[in-house]
């Protein structure tokens, strides 16, 4: 379709070169490659206390090592988010059909939010922090003014909502549906800008790149697409016709700072570093046995981490194209997050933990319990200092990090 981002001053021009395709890597299999965690790096947990044995036995109890939490939501937290500049503020979506907004220093509850009809499935905000999104299941994303709670504006247009993303520089929102699209508007006009148009299954991942010049999508047809957000023309389809591609459905994906290289992660456990400006595979991170939920890259050292349903995180060297460790759950791990400013992970799991790892040794250096069942997302603030988390049992706690 028609798209007038062509003059919108959002989405500069992509005509920069960052890398030229005679200086990239070649294709690097890693199956088998590495070594991993070693036992005593390992750490268990129950999420109780054991019962002590013999006479006097008490019940297993509970260890609830958060600092303060938020308890109005009344099913499964799906998805939760802290704000860009004002950290004490977080935005949480569930089950309930409800987001809120409330602080994550005390708990309180700034506004309540609830205005979808089916489950909230993501949450954001903008890049100035000046509007909060959410995005669910009856195939609207709301948009809300922070300062007063207000409703902005109602994207409409796709079936249920996957997915949310902002743009980096600009109030212009992205969103992935089960209908095998993906919008975009201007916020808070609610101008549709475009519809990307390439996938034949629902789009289960994609983000602008860090610039803001391009949008990169994944798909339960195994398929990932780089689009022109200027035209809504897909520029790269990387799909199973590469026999060395995902021959599975495409679950998540990540965009390097540099804006050309994209990590993605499969149904069927495996990875692949791509670059999106040629359309090289750089590289197989096969480390995994089933699928693959999360992956992202380190903001200061050049690592990456695919986490898995098989209940480990993989943290690989993208110089060497090397596995350099195997962190380890007791479950499947459902998000991980790096810190913005160190080589630092936080992770969490349907093992109920939230677990920080340094990525340079594999050491768990922090566990943290207090969820009584699955915890599906997780936020950190900038410094590392407080972790936030939902989980289906409908909580989201608060945990003091680094």
């Amino acid at each position: 379709m028609a798209n007038p981002l062509s003059n919108d001053p959002t989405v500069e021009d992509a005509d920069d070169e960052y890398v030229a395709s005679d200086e990239v890597a070649e294709v690097v299999d890693m199956d088998d490659e590495g070594e991993p965690m070693s036992e005593d790096e390992e750490v268990g947990d129950m999420g109780m206390e054991p019962e002590q044995e013999g006479e006097g036995a008490q019940e297993a109890v509970m260890v609830d090592d958060s600092v303060q939490g938020f308890f109005d939501h009344r099913e499964s937290v799906f998805a939760v988010a802290i704000h860009p500049t004002e950290e004490m503020l977080v935005m949480s979506g569930g089950g309930d059909d409800k987001s809120y907004l409330w602080r994550l220093d005390n708990g309180e509850k700034m506004f309540d939010l609830g205005v979808h009809t089916d489950s909230v499935s993501a949450v954001g905000f903008s890049h100035d922090g000046q509007f909060a999104a959410s995005g669910g299941m009856d195939g609207k994303v709301h948009v809300f003014n922070v300062a007063t709670g207000q409703l902005a504006v109602t994207l409409e247009g796709p079936t249920d909502i996957t997915w949310i993303d902002w743009h980096p520089k600009g109030n212009v929102l992205l969103a992935g549906s089960e209908d095998a699209t993906t919008w975009m508007w201007s916020v808070p006009s609610g101008t549709c800008m475009a519809v990307f148009t390439g996938h034949a299954d629902s789009v289960t991942c994609g983000q602008f790149t860090p610039d803001g010049k391009t949008v990169v999508t994944g798909s339960v047809d195994g398929t990932v697409i780089s689009w022109n957000p200027k035209t809504a023309g897909a520029q790269l389809r990387m799909s199973s016709e590469d026999q060395r591609f995902h021959n599975a459905p495409v679950t998540s994906l990540a965009v390097h700072k540099d804006n050309l290289m994209v990590l993605t992660g499969a149904q069927d456990g495996t990875a692949r570093l791509i670059h999106i400006g040629n359309g090289r595979i750089l590289a197989s991170l096969d480390n995994h046995s089933d699928s693959i939920e999360t992956i992202g890259f380190c903001n200061t050292m050049p690592l990456a981490a695919t986490g898995s349903v098989d209940g480990t995180i993989s943290i690989w060297d993208i110089t060497s194209m090397r596995l350099r460790h195997t962190l380890r759950h007791d479950d499947a791990v459902t998000k991980i997050v790096w810190h913005a400013t160190s080589p630092f992970l936080t992770s969490v799991s349907t093992d109920r933990t939230v677990r920080l790892w340094d990525a340079r040794t594999g050491e768990c250096l922090k566990l943290w319990r207090g969820h009584l069942e699955a915890i599906l997302d997780v936020a950190v603030t900038r410094d590392g200092g407080k972790i936030v988390t939902g989980s289906d049992d409908g909580t989201v706690l608060v945990f003091s990090g680094v």
